[in-house]
C-alpha cells in the first residue's frame, strides 16, 4: 500500500502564530502528532508519505500516488479538510478519516469512503483486519477509552523537524472536570489516561536522536489530571533525564487553575524544564463559571493563583471567553482589568461557541437557541447560538477587549509587569535556535524601527536588557508575538470573520 496522510490548512488566527513564524522562518507552530502516530500503526511494510498543508502545498501528483489518503482535522479545519475530499473524490482516490472534526460531524462527510472514528488505537485495528480481508466498513467507532500504554512512538521521519517552532508529544488523555462549553470529555473521558514512564522517555528520546533542541508541547488537555503519579514517578524521570542532557529542551503544556494550589508540584515541573502553561482563566466573573460548570475556578482568587504560578517560575497563558448567559455589560471591563493586572502577556480571548458533543451544545438545542455548528474559530462574529446578551453589544464589547489588551501601550504594559513577577530557574546551557538571531534583527527592523509599536518596543528592549539580561530573549519573544496578536485582531476588526 501507497498511505499519503495528510493534514489539512489551519486558517489564521490567535492560535496559529503565522506572523510570529516568519520572524524565525518556520512554516507551523507544530507538525500534526495525531497522523504521525497513526501513521505508526499501520504496517512497516507499506509506503508511508505526509503532507502539512501548513508547510506546503498538497499536489495532484502525491494524491494519484496514494492507494488511501488518510485526514485528520479539527473543526476549524473543516473547509480546508473538504477541499482535500473533493480532490480525492475527483482524481478517484480513496479516503480514510478521523479526528475531532470526524468524531463529532461524521455524517456531514458521506463521500469518505472509511470514517475510523474515536481514538485510532481502538479502531485502527479492526479498520486493517477489515481491509486485509477486503471488506472494510464505511463507519468505525468504539465507545472504549485507549490504553495508552500501547500506543507507539510518532513516526518523525515523515517530517522535517526544522519547518516547525516546536514539537510535541501526548502523555495523557482525559481531564477530571466536565465544563460545559468544553469537549475534551466527550473525546477522552474524565478519567486521566497515561502512557508507562518507559513511553514518554522514549519519546524524548527519539526526539533528541533526530537532533531537536527547544521546545517541545505536551498536548495533553489537563497535565496535571493525574497529580500524584506526576510528582512520584514521570517528573523525577524527565528531571533525571534533563539533567543528564543537559536540558536539551524546554516544555510547555496545557493545565487547570488548581496547579497554583500544589507547590510541589510546580517546583518538580520547573526543575524538569517547564517554562509555560496555558490555563482556561476564561472570565473573572464567578456566576459565568457557576454557570460552565468550571467548579476548579470557583471560591478562589484567580489573580492571586496567577501570580503564585509566576513566581514558581512558570509564564501562564490564559484562555478567555466572554457571552456566557450570567455576563454582566461590565464584564468587558472585568476582562480587560484582570488581563492587564495578571501580566498574562499570551491571553487568548474568543466568543462564547457551543460545539458539537458539548453539553452547552445540548442545552442551547434544548432550549431553542442554537443556531447551527460552530467553525471552530472562537473568534468568529457568526455567533452559532442566541446569547442573552444583545448581540451587537456582545460583539462591539468583545471588539473592545481586543483593541485594548493588543495595543501596544497595554500589551507591553503586561509584559514587563510578567517579566517582574516571573523567577525562572536557568537550567542547562542555553540552546541558540537556528533563526533566533534573524528573528532579533528581524523585530529591529520591523517593531523598533518601522513599527506603529516602536516607542514601546525600544523602552522594553532596553528595560530587559540591563534589569533582566537572562530574560532578554524572552522580552523579544513576546514583542514578536504581539505583533503577531495585534495583526490578527485586526484582521478580525475589519472583516469579523475569517476566510
Amino acid at each position: 500500500m501507497n498511505i499519503l496522510l495528510v493534514y489539512p490548512y489551519y486558517p489564521e488566527s490567535f492560535w496559529s502564530f503565522k506572523y510570529a513564524l516568519k520572524f524565525i522562518a518556520r512554516k507551523a507552530s507544530f507538525p500534526p502528532l495525531g497522523l504521525l502516530t497513526v501513521a505508526a500503526m499501520l504496517p512497516h511494510e507499506w509506503e508511508k508519505k505526509l503532507v502539512d498543508m501548513n508547510v506546503r502545498p498538497l499536489t495532484n501528483e502525491e494524491l494519484t500516488w496514494a492507494d488511501y489518503v488518510f485526514i485528520s482535522a479539527m473543526t476549524i479545519q473543516r473547509k480546508s479538510a473538504q477541499e482535500v475530499i473533493d480532490r480525492c473524490r475527483q482524481l478517484g482516490v480513496k479516503t480514510v478519516a478521523g479526528g475531532p472534526l470526524f468524531t463529532a460531524c461524521h455524517d456531514d462527510f458521506p463521500e469518505v469512503d472509511h470514517l475510523v472514528l474515536g481514538e485510532a488505537e481502538c479502531t485502527i485495528p479492526p479498520f486493517l483486519a477489515d481491509l486485509h480481508s477486503g471488506g472494510a466498513r464505511h463507519l468505525y467507532t468504539d465507545t472504549r477509552w485507549a490504553d495508552l500504554t500501547h500506543t507507539p512512538i510518532p513516526l518523525w521521519n515523515l517530517i522535517d523537524v526544522r519547518k516547525y517552532a516546536a514539537l510535541n508529544i501526548q502523555y495523557c488523555r482525559g481531564c477530571p472536570f466536565d465544563c460545559e462549553f468544553c469537549d475534551i470529555t466527550a473525546l477522552f473521558g474524565r478519567k486521566p489516561r497515561s502512557k508507562a514512564l518507559g513511553q514518554v522517555i522514549a519519546e524524548l528520546d527519539s526526539l533528541y536522536t533526530r537532533g531537536w533542541r527547544g521546545a517541545i508541547f505536551f498536548v495533553d488537555d489537563n497535565f496535571i489530571g493525574d497529580k500524584g503519579k506526576l510528582k512520584k514517578e514521570v517528573l523525577p524521570a524527565i528531571i533525571d533525564w534533563m539533567e543528564q542532557k543537559e536540558y536539551p529542551f524546554y516544555f510547555y503544556t496545557e493545565a487547570s487553575i488548581d496547579l497554583a494550589d500544589d507547590s510541589r508540584l510546580m517546583e518538580l515541573m520547573v526543575r524538569a524544564g517547564f517554562e509555560e502553561v496555558f490555563i482556561g482563566i476564561e472570565t473573572p466573573y464567578e456566576e459565568s463559571h457557576a454557570e460552565s460548570g468550571k467548579v476548579q475556578n470557583r471560591n478562589r482568587d484567580l489573580l492571586a493563583s496567577v501570580k503564585r504560578i509566576q513566581r514558581a517560575g512558570l509564564q501562564v497563558h490564559g484562555g478567555f471567553i466572554v457571552g456566557f448567559d450570567s455576563d454582566p455589560p461590565s464584564i468587558f471591563d472585568k476582562q480587560i482589568r484582570f488581563i492587564q493586572e495578571s501580566g498574562i502577556v499570551t491571553a487568548m480571548v474568543g466568543l462564547l461557541s457551543a460545539i458539537r458533543g458539548t453539553k452547552l451544545h445540548e442545552r442551547m438545542s434544548r432550549e431553542g437557541r442554537l443556531l447551527g455548528d460552530d467553525s471552530g474559530n472562537n473568534m468568529d462574529s457568526d455567533l452559532n447560538f442566541i446569547p442573552r446578551m444583545e448581540v451587537k453589544t456582545l460583539i462591539d464589547g468583545y471588539r473592545t477587549i481586543l483593541d485594548t489588551i493588543y495595543s501596544p501601550r497595554n500589551y507591553y504594559q503586561r509584559v514587563i509587569r510578567l517579566l517582574r513577577e516571573y523567577r525562572p530557574q536557568h537550567l542547562g546551557k542555553f540552546h541558540l535556535q537556528p533563526g533566533y538571531i534573524g528573528a532579533l534583527f528581524k523585530s529591529i527592523l520591523f517593531l523598533g524601527v518601522v513599527g506603529r509599536e516602536r516607542l514601546y518596543f525600544w523602552k522594553l528592549f532596553f528595560w530587559s536588557l540591563i534589569t533582566r539580561p537572562r530574560l532578554f530573549p524572552l522580552a523579544i519573544t513576546y514583542a514578536i508575538y504581539g505583533f503577531h496578536f495585534r495583526k490578527v485582531a485586526e484582521k478580525y476588526r475589519d472583516t469579523g470573520i475569517f476566510e
